[in-house]
């Protein structure tokens, strides 16, 4: 045994181990991608559903409250219209 088959069984050794490292790498990259995939799929629907629930709370809390103001403002505009008739 000379020094090329040495030389040959640590290129052989090397490549194998490379191969393992890779695939490996590979693997851990997959589950990485995956995992983020699915933190970023639940942060999606997150927004969705408070995007939903500011809807809701837009057209069930302000609504009442846009029509108490129309309501004040029409009485103000009332009592201002009569005002101006008994000032003439």
């Amino acid at each position: 045994m000379g020094i090329e088959w040495f030389r040959d069984l640590v290129i052989s050794i090397s490549g194998v181990v490379l191969i393992v490292v890779s695939i490996l790498v590979t693997v851990l990259f997959f589950l990485l991608y995956r995992r983020i995939k699915s933190i970023l799929d639940s942060i999606k629907i997150m927004a969705r559903t408070m995007r939903g629930v500011s809807s809701y709370v837009g057209e069930e809390a302000v609504k009442p409250v846009i029509q108490v103001v129309a309501f004040i403002q029409g009485i103000r505009q009332g009592i201002d219209a009569i005002s101006k008739l008994f000032k003439k």
